[in-house]
């Protein structure tokens, strides 16, 4: 067997050699073609897994707290795989995402991302799963906090400060933040109830009240956990059916009569509201000429009726006294009056 170097290339001669060696070298090339030709199976390391990761929405997206715990879990395929991280984006408002944290996958498919900061306003996670050679998988579907650390503005329009209440209970009305929570508390009696204002912000909760002023106190406290305060005062009444009568004048000169004049009367529930329905009956006792009574009138939905008359010719210088007498059948029965002077 003679052995010859040339140029690198190491040649064998032998008896048949040349032929098994040309053999040998030929089956090799294939192979090393058939090799590269295949596409290679990816290494461990390189795998990331096709499904994004999850985050966990918020009960409440609205808070007042600077910083927020992001919770989510990853697809079974990754977890406890080494080099394998969370990526957490943020958008605020309507701005671009950025990247705000990273931390390693676990041992289990559930993680916590803490301390994660908001913005004012609203801030939109998503999340992706990164691999060690750093492919990134799609991202999540958003969740969004919202930031608010303003006070809610809280308007009582029912009833009106001072206002007499005749019932036991007021009703009060207004207007905040929509779905804030409320507390009404009567500081003179120390009654306290709950509600919660609509989608609009509209609310309404009833409240009992004691004798004399009594003053209340309406908190709002909002989605996010903010706070403020209104009040209003109301004065007790008597609890009872109230008429007020009225006439069109309240003085008249004898050299004017005879002159028509007309009477009126409102007539309100115990609780202050407008009462339809009542029975009303006018009186007019006018000095030197015989009185005049109304027919049975009702109130309509204002709560109010007239009665029109005339004050004759012939009458004396003095009082005309005028009465409403009001009748119901729930609320029991009530008088009201007033005068009218007549005079030279």
């Amino acid at each position: 067997m003679a052995v010859l170097a040339l140029g690198g290339v190491v040649l064998i001669a032998a008896s048949g050699g040349l032929g098994k060696v040309a053999a040998a070298i030929g089956s090799s090339f294939d192979g090393f073609v058939g090799d590269i030709s295949r596409t290679p199976a990816p290494s461990p390391s390189d795998i990331v897994a096709a499904d994004a990761p999850e985050l966990e929405p918020p009960d409440e997206p609205y808070t007042n707290e600077a910083s927020i715990d992001l919770i989510g879990t990853v697809p079974a395929s990754v977890v406890g795989a080494t080099g394998t991280r969370i990526r957490i984006y943020v958008a605020i408002g309507k701005g671009s995402s950025g990247v705000v944290k990273e931390v390693p996958v676990g041992a289990t498919a559930s993680f916590t991302v803490p301390g994660v900061q908001l913005s004012s306003g609203a801030n939109a996670f998503t999340a992706t799963i990164v691999g060690p050679t750093n492919l990134e998988s799609e991202p999540s579907a958003a969740v969004t906090y919202i930031l608010d650390k303003s006070k809610p503005k809280v308007t009582i329009r029912s009833p009106k400060a001072n206002a007499t209440i005749n019932g036991r209970t007021v009703r009060i009305s207004g207007q905040t933040q929509a779905r804030s929570t409320l507390s009404v508390k009567n500081l003179s009696t120390n009654a306290t109830v709950t509600g919660e204002a609509d989608g609009k912000g509209a609310f309404g909760v009833t409240i009992s009240i004691g004798t004399g002023t009594n003053k209340i106190q309406v908190t709002a406290t909002d989605p996010a956990g903010n706070s403020n305060v209104a009040t209003v005062s109301v004065q007790h009444g008597t609890g009872k059916l109230v008429a007020k009568v009225r006439a069109s004048f309240y003085q008249m000169r004898l050299s004017r009569l005879p002159e028509p004049v007309t009477l009126s009367v409102t007539v309100t529930d115990p609780d202050g509201r407008a009462l339809p329905g009542a029975n009303v009956t006018f009186t007019l006792a006018v000095p030197g000429v015989p009185a005049v009574a109304s027919s049975v009138l009702s109130t309509g939905a204002d709560g109010r009726v007239s009665f029109s008359t005339t004050i004759p010719k012939g009458a004396s210088v003095g009082q005309c006294s005028v009465a409403a007498i009001v009748q119901t059948a729930a609320l029991g029965d009530t008088t009201a009056r007033t005068v009218i002077n007549l005079v030279h």
